[in-house]
């Protein structure tokens, strides 16, 4: 199959390593294909990035799940809300965000914000490691109507692939409010929240934002900064399927001296990356404690009828 000199693909994962060197190997699917990579970059980040536990959201329940490092994860999505695409140059991982235009669905009764001013980072809370100031600094949010809780939700709608789980990361720091709110007080102090949700035979994963009972006033209804959705591996380890890489080597036929003999069109590369340790900066935080949105998650999610679902947030 051509492939057009245009067309690039870029892979973005999320793994655990405990030694101080990190193998990367690439294996064709079946002896008639063949696995390439042109460029591979190894970052490191902090432990506490991605916590070890989060919210497990299904129509019926809402519970705590557990293990989650246990697991490798694939990037799907990373957008910065009501706000520019972030590129590797803004952001201390090296990672980019994309604006949230294209998965938009409601867009009547809400508005962008941006902020001049200086991001709020405290200990326990967000850091720039988990999302930088150029996702904090601007939002989509609902505008506050008096004493009256209005009936706007904001809606994004994500392609995804069912008989997967994914984490959903949603990034807040109210830079609307006149008033100060929920962490300690301060305005423009960023926290984020965890969600894991199955994928579902639609193929469509649909997050939803919406005003509070427990909004205060002068303060806007609802508001989002930005949105991660990664893929959690299977059961077998894999982001493709039922087949992971040793699965393939085992199915293939050994020759004599118990080598592996691909057809020509296949190749295998092996590639030894040694781990970039990434120098944090002076005085920066050392933990990254995973926040809870401290409104109505998780506790009454469902009870109140958010209309949260196996497949909607």
């Amino acid at each position: 199959m051509g492939i057009s000199q245009d067309y690039e693909i870029v892979k973005d994962y999320v793994i655990g390593v405990d030694s101080d060197v990190l193998v990367i190997t690439f294996v064709p699917s079946d002896k008639l294909s063949f696995g390439f990579v042109n460029a591979i970059e190894v970052i490191s980040a902090p432990n506490d990035l991605i916590a070890d536990v989060a919210q497990y959201v299904k129509f019926d329940k809402n519970e705590q799940i557990h293990g989650l490092l246990k697991n490798g994860f694939e990037t799907m999505y990373r957008v910065n809300v009501g706000g520019w695409k972030v590129t590797p140059f803004n952001d201390s991982l090296w990672r980019t965000w994309v604006i949230d235009d294209e998965y938009l669905k409601s867009s009547d009764g809400l508005s962008k914000v941006h902020f001049g001013g200086r991001i709020n980072y405290q200990d326990g809370g967000a850091s720039r490691e988990v999302g930088p100031d150029n996702v904090y600094n601007s939002a989509r949010v609902i505008r506050s109507s008096g004493n009256l809780i209005t009936e706007l939700n904001m809606m994004w709608t994500f392609p995804v692939i069912g008989g997967y789980k994914y984490l959903v990361r949603m990034h807040f720091c109210d830079i609307a409010s006149i008033a100060r709110e929920v962490t300690n007080r301060l305005l423009a102090s960023p926290f984020y929240a965890d969600f894991v949700v199955d994928g579902d035979s639609s193929g469509v994963l649909t997050l939803s934002v919406g005003p509070s009972n427990m909004s205060l006033p002068r303060a806007v209804d609802a508001i989002l900064n930005g949105v991660e959705i990664m893929k959690i591996n299977n059961s077998v380890g894999s982001f493709d399927g039922e087949i992971c890489a040793h699965a393939v080597l085992k199915s293939w036929k050994r020759g004599n001296g118990n080598v592996v003999y691909p057809m020509l069109a296949a190749v295998f590369l092996l590639l030894i990356a040694f781990v970039i340790m990434h120098r944090r900066r002076a005085g920066a935080s050392e933990s990254v404690a995973w926040w809870r949105l401290p409104t109505e998650i998780p506790e009454v999610n469902l009870k109140y009828g958010n209309q949260l679902s196996s497949n909607k947030l």
